[in-house]
């Protein structure tokens, strides 16, 4: 159908994880747990696409929460390296024992509140002290130590404070982070509000010795050398309100249901709590009380059974969305319309994690046949998207869809953000994934091909992230 083949996207790097992982006792466990969440959901999980994902989503757990079994002092010792120039004295930036800085450290980490995987940036800096520096190779992994266990990001900022003022001994640690948490929307509200805001962003400080008080001068040297990055105090969240805005597992509307689907679903909450305890983590410690109970509640979103009872609603009525609109161009007596954007979320269903992003929708009609409403193939974009789904999938079926409808010439395009390029295996941040799916007059026609694209406005991609 001019796509992709399916499952390529997520690929494996089986020789990456250390031999034996898969016969460790916390392998199978979570093995076990993530089979029930997947029968919970009415999936086979002997379907072809979901045979792995068992193994998956344990590998990328435990790779993603390591920092349990990692210390800072294996780190650290070794690494620090005598430098004459610097004192017990305190100096200021640029100047003899003065500030040292690194910036913009790409990390990830896994949130406790919902066990869905959030990205940071994080800036960390020291005023060396002793005679001695340390290498700073060693600042970025130390902060990976902390950033690879269940967090929050206060205590996460606090953490790696802590551990590198102890390690390396300076006059003072100063951390910033700059978090970002995807806010995902459930299937209802998502229709409802168009304007859903994908992200939660949080920047939030720690210091120690020379920066224990945020009004220190230290401060100002450390800011100073952040202003390029946009990163300004008045934007740093105090301790307290980080607890009470960040995850929006507390503040999502469904929070109010969360009582009801877990008296509902008793077998996939405990599969969870099993999950916890085989990464090492207490599933009754306060913080991760209602941990279980937020995982399941957003896992339902891909219940299968409720979404096959939406699409009959879609289906209705779809003579009554089609409305004339502006064109792309023409070609052959054939006019091409398009809808370029359509937001949707979905669920890697080798992975169990999000993948988000933008749709764009180009087709051809007959003269006087008026286009397809927008909320028409957003309804169809969004029933696609609320399922456990692979991009290659996802851009066929939304082109097929949409070609029964229209009859024929139909080009799809499918810019995603995946979670798991983040959270495992290659850990690259900033990548963007696009697949094409093309139908009648766009799958032999190159001219109508080039023609729908060059509609598509620059810079799409990174707007989705």
């Amino acid at each position: 159908m001019g796509s992709l083949d399916e499952g390529h996207l997520c690929v494996e790097f089986e020789n990456g994880m250390k031999v034996g992982f898969e016969k460790e006792p916390e392998t199978i466990a979570i093995e076990d747990a993530v089979k029930v969440l997947l029968q919970g959901l009415g999936e086979d999980i002997n379907r072809e696409g979901l045979v792995k994902t068992p193994l998956r989503v344990a590998k990328a757990l435990r790779e993603g929460t390591r920092g349990y079994k990692q210390k800072v002092k294996d780190i650290v010792q070794g690494a620090l390296f005598p430098e004459v120039g610097v004192h017990d004295g305190v100096g200021h930036a640029g100047g003899v024992g003065g500030l040292v800085i690194v910036r913009d450290l790409d990390l990830f980490s896994y949130c406790e509140s919902c066990l869905l995987p959030f990205q940071f940036k994080c800036h960390v800096g020291y005023v060396p002290s002793g005679q001695r520096v340390v290498g700073l190779s060693k600042l970025s992994r130390v902060a990976d130590v902390f950033a690879k266990r269940l967090q929050d990001p206060q205590r996460l900022a606090d953490e790696i404070c802590s551990a590198l003022h102890h390690g390396i001994k300076p006059a003072g640690v100063a951390v910033i982070l700059e978090c970002l948490h995807i806010h995902f929307p459930n299937l209802e509200s998502v229709f409802l509000d168009s304007k859903h805001q994908g992200w939660v962003k949080v920047l939030v400080s720690s210091g120690s010795g020379v920066f224990g008080n945020e009004n220190a001068d230290a401060w100002v040297d450390f800011l100073g050398l952040l202003k390029f990055r946009g990163v300004t105090v008045e934007k740093i969240l105090t301790k307290d309100s980080t607890k009470q805005s960040w995850c929006p597992s507390h503040s999502s509307p469904m929070a109010k249901i969360l009582p009801e689907l877990v008296a509902a679903n008793p077998e996939m909450v405990a599969a969870v709590a099993s999950i916890l305890r085989s990464l090492g983590e207490d599933p009754s410690r306060k913080e991760l009380g209602e941990t279980p109970g937020h995982f399941v509640r957003w896992l339902m979103n891909f219940q299968n059974t409720k979404l096959e009872m939406k699409l009959n609603g879609f289906a209705c009525g779809i003579t009554d969305l089609l409305k004339p609109n502006g064109e792309v161009g023409s070609l052959n007596n054939k006019h091409m319309h398009s809808e370029l954007n359509l937001s949707f979320w979905s669920q890697c269903e080798h992975h169990l994690l999000p993948f988000y992003g933008v749709v764009h929708i180009g087709y051809f009609c007959p003269k006087g046949f008026n286009h397809i409403g927008k909320s028409l193939l957003q309804s169809i974009v969004h029933f696609y998207g609320f399922k456990l789904q692979v991009q290659e999938r996802l851009t066929r079926q939304i082109a097929e869809t949409v070609s029964s409808i229209l009859g024929g010439d139909v080009m799809v395009v499918v810019e995603a953000n995946h979670t798991c390029m983040i959270s495992r295996g290659i850990e690259k941040f900033g990548s963007n994934t696009a697949t094409i799916a093309v139908l009648g007059q766009f799958a032999t026609d190159p001219a109508a091909r080039a023609m729908f694209l060059q509609s598509i406005p620059d810079g799409t991609a990174s707007q989705i992230s």
